[in-house]
């Protein structure tokens, strides 16, 4: 008989016929919105769970569904899954690195530009009919060649916005939890290890991308956001909650800093609205991986760790490899 997994929300058809080729699927091409209790009840008699961060996997749905073994998640983030907790209950937890660091490295470029040169300020203006004449200071802005780029969180997405950097002659400075090989820099347009106080100050355009955790969280607040340039631009790819958004829309409203490109939010969807008050911040739902081939192989490394996990095989993406037990 063929373990049974639950899809909590839509995803690729061809997707689901994939993993009905190993596991007996139910899956939620319906895109119903789960609660807690009714994620929990869906989840009965199931082996594993083919999960989207919009749900959140903590001691209590572990408790409440002991034939559980495997919560695949369909992100490289997995702030919503209590990993401690999974593997107190011999839980496997997965996630789906490297497939879209080129992806969301090009998205981070997309804000950063689009941020710092006033696009959708400047395209709001034009919708609303009031281009009327050419002026020489319309949307005049900070240059984005021959800038000075931060980035914080050098993994391979950072190591990726670093190399782009390259064709637009900048100089690359960053802060990580530790540094990187030399030849790791080399590549990464010689970038320059900083302590973080010391990037935010040096910095025109700030790039965050470094995981959520507990140690990160509003790493970027009220005080580090008076340390950057009134000239700055701030780029958020990496997670709601690493960022006082409260501190960013004052710092934007006030000047501390010129510009903002956010594409994730603390309590997403339900952002702070003081965001739509601003027209010095390009905002975007999430958006960072959403390009048809990259979401597409999310979805494919997902059910295949799904698929590893209930077949024996140690998932290509294990999270917690206490779990596995060959």
């Amino acid at each position: 008989m063929k373990p049974k997994v639950l899809v909590t929300r839509e995803t690729f058809p061809e997707v689901i016929d994939y993993l009905a080729q190993h596991v007996e699927v139910e899956h939620n091409q319906n895109d119903e919105a789960y609660d807690e209790a009714e994620l929990m009840r869906r989840l009965q008699g199931k082996a594993g769970v083919f999960a989207n961060p919009t749900h959140r996997f903590a001691g209590e749905l572990f408790a409440a569904c002991p034939e559980l073994k495997a919560v695949c998640n369909m992100a490289v983030g997995y702030n919503n899954i209590d990993v401690p907790a999974a593997t107190a209950a011999g839980v496997m937890v997965t996630n789906t690195p490297d497939v879209l660091n080129e992806t969301t490295a090009d998205f981070g470029w997309t804000l950063m530009m689009a941020a710092t040169r006033r696009v959708s300020e400047s395209e709001h203006f034009l919708r609303a009919g009031q281009w009327k004449r050419w002026r020489y200071d319309d949307f005049l802005s900070a240059d984005v060649h021959s800038s000075t780029l931060g980035i914080i969180g050098m993994g391979r997405i950072g190591q990726a916005i670093a190399r782009r950097s390259m064709g637009f002659n900048m100089k690359v400075v960053y802060h990580n939890r530790s540094r990187l090989a030399p030849e790791l820099e080399a590549a990464a347009n010689h970038a320059q290890y900083l302590g973080m106080e010391e990037l935010l100050r040096t910095a025109d355009h700030v790039v965050l991308v470094l995981p959520y955790s507990p140690a990160s969280h509003h790493l970027i607040g009220a005080k580090q956001l008076a340390m950057m340039k009134p000239t700055a631009t701030l780029v958020n790819i990496a997670r709601g909650g690493i960022v006082d958004d409260a501190a960013l829309i004052a710092a934007l409203r006030s000047g501390t800093i010129a510009a903002a490109g956010i594409d994730v939010f603390e309590n997403e969807p339900a952002f702070n609205s003081d965001f739509l008050t601003l027209k010095n911040v390009v905002l975007t739902p999430h958006i960072g991986s959403a390009s048809v081939p990259t979401r597409r192989a999310m979805a494919y490394l997902t059910a295949d760790n799904l698929i590893a996990a209930l077949s024996g095989q140690r998932p290509p993406n294990l999270l917690n490899p206490d779990t596995f037990q060959p």
